[in-house]
């Protein structure tokens, strides 16, 4: 078998590569103007040094983006330390909340759980028929309990932001 097989394909964020060279970038820019404004002040020593880089490499953390790659029946959500997997034909449940930032979380009957930001969804089409597709054989097995109304909507607002992206594109708009 090789990789060309419908197992092995998968789909990512197009614009997590971006996300991550941001924070990379914050990260970096914060570490040389501490070290920088404290090595002005005279006060810059090697226990400093450590504090102003571990600083930074919080300040990295906090602004990198969980990696969503998803394949025929999976969606995966990567952070800095775990990574969460559910399997989309096999979903039991579906929540949408939103608080401060919208987040959608999925359940499946192997009682995997995961949360993501919808808006990786509405940028990544690609994603999102994966995750379809997945909810749809849940369907038909029998296993989505809660949460169709939830991704029906969620298909309508991303079939509704693509068309408004195609008619921007094609100066209709």
């Amino acid at each position: 078998m090789g990789r060309s097989d419908d197992r092995w394909a998968r789909a990512g964020d197009r614009h997590w590569r971006g996300s991550a060279g941001l924070a990379v970038s914050c990260a970096a820019l914060f570490a040389a103007m501490s070290l920088l404004v404290d090595w002005d002040a005279g006060s810059l020593s090697p226990p400093r040094v450590l504090l102003w880089l571990g600083m930074s490499g919080a300040l990295f953390v906090v602004l990198l983006p969980p990696r969503v790659t998803a394949g025929a029946g999976w969606l995966a959500v990567r952070g800095p330390w775990r990574r969460r997997t559910v399997r989309t034909d096999a979903l039991t449940a579906v929540w949408r909340h939103d608080d401060v930032t919208s987040h959608l979380v999925l359940r499946d009957t192997y009682g995997h759980r995961l949360e993501l930001d919808p808006r990786v969804l509405t940028a990544n089409p690609l994603i999102w028929h994966e995750l379809d597709t997945g909810v749809r054989r849940s369907v038909e097995r029998g296993t989505l309990l809660q949460g169709e109304d939830v991704l029906a909507r969620l298909g309508h607002s991303i079939d509704d932001e693509t068309v408004r992206g195609v008619l921007r594109a094609s100066g209709l708009s």
